[in-house]
């Protein structure tokens, strides 16, 4: 049996295939084995800087091929990578420095400047040249049950907490991913979500499963314009994306840009809006988006949908190590179709929270080693997994529950609508009133009055939003989920 490690994982995939063109970014190819060749310099780089197995090393860098490098080197010294989003501001990344007890950062050198006023007393090391100066350097044995990588999640509340990977929760979920989600002759893909992000770092660690040579086109942040252009230019096949890029993708005039070749779209990190599917795969014929769901708590992947086997609306089927439970508050287990919080078990989850933290009654825990995801859904009798919303965002309007995303997904159909988000502000009367944010595509002139009646049509009298709010932009978090609390900070 393979050793489940990702550090052999990384030495299996340099060895695996011929020389070939692997990475794309900013008008240049580079090619397989001479990243492996930096990979091996570099973790070469890190041991001689004292970097030792365990150590959490800090990696906030904006997408470029060096970020897989990063990890694949520090994961073959036997650290422990950690991931930062590169639009995290300086106290936020203080305190994941402080928590996670970093021996060091690695960045890029845009960045430098916020890095150094966080980091005090941490190593800095700016690009990464100067670590691969260094020999050549054999990996450093790990266990499977090992720490491979610690994630902060932010939450809706408090400060960001460390999410414990170990290596073989990463390598098999990634393997199963990889298996459920990978045609033969698709080969090419376009990347613009964050390689710091979970999504990113199982992406990475998928392509490392790889039975044919993969080639990835890098994005070092996405802007819509500029993703349609590279996927026609580059021929991609297939693409990363979460439902905020679909949005903004929709704002394009996508049937100026043929994109012949782009087969499938997959698409997680939060749920996407089946009006929005349909309009994309109407305007863009033969690409289809395959949804998929996860937390950074399940190594980032639970659920997607087969190619060929996709049931639009759901988030697909659990990945094969996986098993989903849809709980109601008592605990108990419900009924094929009824709604309830999704609960998942399997061997993959994370190893538990680094640290102490207070618990969260209505947040993300391990009980009795199943994770109550704080998600609220359903399973069809087939097994496809169909998310309502987030259990700690739904609105209680008068006694009746009002799941913001159902709003949302009414307010996005309207044809002025860009995006918008749906929060509950505390009513005394009602107990909370429905609230809407929207974003106006430019020159639209839909009224407040018009987009209330426009929900109301299509939600009903108990959940349409008594206050609509225009803002100039619809905030997101830096992976681009809808950030609802940002939004109830305007309140």
């Amino acid at each position: 049996m393979t050793e489940q490690t990702l550090g052999q994982l990384a030495e299996e995939s340099w060895n695996r295939f011929d020389d070939h063109e692997s990475v794309f970014y900013e008008g240049v190819w580079h090619r397989s084995h001479t990243l492996a060749e930096r990979a091996r310099r570099m973790c070469g780089g890190f041991v001689e800087a004292g970097i030792r197995p365990g150590d959490r090393v800090v990696v906030m860098m904006a997408t470029s091929p060096e970020v897989p490098i990063v990890y694949q080197a520090l994961w073959a010294a036997g650290a422990v990578v950690t991931p930062v989003v590169f639009l995290v501001g300086v106290e936020e990344l203080r305190h994941i420095l402080a928590d996670s007890g970093a021996s060091a950062v690695v960045t890029s050198p845009e960045l430098a400047e916020t890095v150094r006023a966080a980091a005090a007393d941490v190593p800095v090391f700016v690009d990464t040249a100067g670590l691969e100066s260094a020999a050549e350097h054999g990996r450093v044995r790990r266990d499977p049950g090992d720490l491979a990588a610690l994630m902060y999640t932010g939450g809706t509340t408090g400060a960001a907490k460390g999410v414990m990977l170990s290596h073989h929760g990463l390598w098999q979920v990634a393997k199963d991913a990889y298996t459920m989600s990978h045609q033969d002759g698709k080969n090419r893909a376009i990347v613009p979500v964050p390689l710091s992000h979970a999504y990113g770092l199982i992406i990475t660690v998928a392509g490392m499963h790889a039975t044919e040579p993969q080639q990835a086109v890098l994005m070092r942040w996405f802007e819509p314009e500029a993703f349609l252009k590279l996927a026609a230019e580059q021929h991609v096949q297939y693409g990363t994306v979460v439902p905020a890029m679909i949005q903004m993708l929709l704002a394009q005039p996508l049937e100026s840009h043929p994109l012949p070749d782009l087969a499938y779209l997959t698409c997680g990190a939060a749920p996407l809006g089946r009006e929005a599917l349909e309009e994309f795969e109407r305007r863009m014929p033969g690409v289809q988006i395959l949804e998929g769901y996860g937390l950074t708590e399940t190594s980032a992947v639970t659920t997607f949908n087969p190619p060929g086997r996709r049931r639009a609306g759901s988030v697909g089927l659990p990945l094969a190590g996986y098993t989903i439970t849809v709980r109601d508050s008592e605990g108990e287990a419900v009924e094929a179709g009824d709604v309830g919080e999704i609960c998942v078990a399997g061997d993959s989850l994370m190893l538990g929270y680094w640290g102490e933290h207070e618990p969260d009654p209505e947040g993300t825990a391990l009980v009795g080693g199943e994770l109550r995801t704080g998600d609220i859904g359903c399973v069809d009798d087939d097994g496809y997994l169909y998310i309502v919303d987030r259990k700690k965002d739904l609105i209680i309007r008068g006694g009746f529950n009002v799941f913001p995303r159902d709003v949302e997904d009414a307010l996005n159909q309207h044809p002025d609508v860009v995006m918008s988000g749906v929060v509950g502000r505390p009513d005394p009367r009602v107990g909370e009133e429905v609230v809407a944010f929207v974003q106006l595509r430019p020159g639209a002139e839909a009224s407040a009055e018009e987009l209330a009646e426009w929900a109301r049509d299509r939600v009903g009298r108990v959940k349409y939003p008594r206050e609509v709010r225009f803002v100039e932009s619809i905030p997101v978090t830096s992976v681009l989920k809808l950030d609802r609390k940002a939004l109830r900070g305007r309140l």
